[in-house]
């Protein structure tokens, strides 16, 4: 039974992938299960947690500490008694106390600890978006290839469609001695070849489905597929870099989480110089005993009596003040300053690399547009061509050979159409994504 249990356990995550596999999944599904079920974005998740738990700490820190001890001390032989002096007995003491501190001053290291932690949650949070937003872009582009594989396998299964008409065609003419064996088995070996293109089309096709299902993780790609919605090209003028950019500085998760470790890098810096201004403490505190002896000429009280008339509350206040820390301070000073002009490096880095990503999309962008105004009018046109040479050769006016170089030229044509249409796409809802808005298609 147990094992039965085991076995349901390991299979439940697969057996539940797999129902959820039985319809068509559209891109918000697969950048839904995506953002909830990818490690790493559970791992930036984990440490959000972490960051506020740390913030939690920090804040508490103005609260006192508060702690209780009990000790018990055996005595042999010659020792002190209660009253001060030596005798020769066994002694037992029994001491209570509760004691707490509380932090006063610290030369404003507290507070600004906590206001770094709160910046380091920031800062973490940041990071989630921007892992949020990796995994988003990347389920995005793999999303938008399958859908190009699948308009490829269309187009070579057409192609397939009009081998096999033109070889049911030449089959009967050469039937009845209109046509030569030759061209039959040329137009057969044409059938042939667009069938390796389809097979190949295919193949490419299940390793799309395979890279998009590792993106979401799932177990087996087995029967996974995607909505193939209605995709409508409209070409815009594109925005130039600069003005992309100037949007995107202010929105990108990337380049807001290292201005917030720049601000947490100040708040390092103040608490590095706080080690140069005295620190004051309030302590305090109660405290009692019980002490037994076996020698009987020292009578003793009861428990209670004793704990009473040995009650002792204190309460103290103690400056600590800083002379010289070996130079430990300066230092810690002067890493501070450092650490904050990397940070200001890092973040400029982090403008300049988005900079850089808006610059390859863009310029991307304005190629797709490019390819896909010219291969639309080179498929049009292959079209037209195709029409006139199929219409000539079943007329007996044009050679199988000029035929074929024909339909090549048409798929061809059709094949840079599709991909243009999708790497267009993609790359202008890409640039619309650097400024903030959802990825769609």
């Amino acid at each position: 039974m147990k094992r039965l249990l085991l076995l349901a356990a390991l299979l439940a995550p697969v057996l539940s992938s797999a129902q959820d596999l039985r319809h068509p999944w559209t891109l918000q599904e697969c950048l839904d299960w995506a953002l909830e079920h990818n490690l790493t974005v559970k791992q930036s998740a984990l440490n959000v947690s972490q960051r506020e738990i740390q913030l939690n700490t920090s804040s508490n820190s103005w609260l006192p500490n508060l702690s209780g001890s009990v000790n018990e001390s055996l005595s042999f032989g010659r020792g002190l008694t209660a009253d001060n002096t030596y005798t020769s007995a066994n002694t037992t003491s029994t001491g209570f106390s509760i004691g707490g501190g509380m932090n006063l001053f610290d030369g404003l290291a507290t507070p600004n600890n906590i206001a770094l932690a709160r910046l380091n949650l920031e800062a973490a949070t940041a990071d989630l978006e921007r892992a949020r937003d990796d995994i988003r872009v990347a389920v995005a582009r793999a999303y938008v290839q399958v859908l190009y594989d699948y308009e490829i396998v269309e187009v070579a299964r057409k192609q397939i469609e009009l081998d096999d008409a033109q070889v049911a065609r030449l089959e009967a003419m050469a039937a009845t001695g209109k046509a030569a064996q030759a061209e039959v088995s040329q137009q057969k070996a044409s059938r042939a070849q667009s069938g390796v293109t389809l097979v190949q089309a295919e193949n490419n096709l299940r390793l799309a489905l395979l890279d998009l299902g590792q993106l979401l993780e799932f177990p087996t790609s087995e029967g996974f597929s995607v909505e193939r919605p209605a995709v409508e090209v409209e070409e815009i003028l594109l925005d130039m870099p600069e003005r992309i950019f100037a949007d995107a500085v202010d929105v990108r998760p990337a380049v807001r989480a290292e201005e917030i470790r720049l601000k947490g890098t100040e708040r390092s810096l103040k608490i590095a110089q706080a080690a140069q201004y005295p620190s004051l403490n309030l302590s305090g505190g109660v405290g009692t005993n019980y002490y037994t002896t076996s020698n009987p000429a020292y009578p003793q009280d009861k428990f209670f009596d004793q704990l009473s008339h040995n009650f002792s509350p204190y309460i103290g206040v103690s400056m600590n003040i800083p002379i010289f820390t070996r130079f430990q301070t300066r230092n810690n000073i002067r890493s501070a300053r450092l650490n904050q002009e990397l940070q200001q490096i890092q973040l400029d880095k982090a403008k300049q690399s988005l900079y850089k990503e808006i610059q390859q999309a863009w310029s991307n962008a304005v190629a797709a547009q490019a390819k896909f105004r010219s291969s639309s009018e080179a498929a049009t046109a292959a079209e037209d061509a195709f029409r006139l040479v199929q219409a000539k050769y079943e007329n007996g006016k044009a050679t199988i050979t000029e035929f074929n170089e024909s339909r090549n030229q048409l798929l061809k044509t059709r094949s840079d159409r599709v991909q243009a249409t999708y790497e267009y796409l993609f790359q202008s809802r890409l640039l619309d994504f650097y400024r903030g808005d959802a990825l769609q298609l």
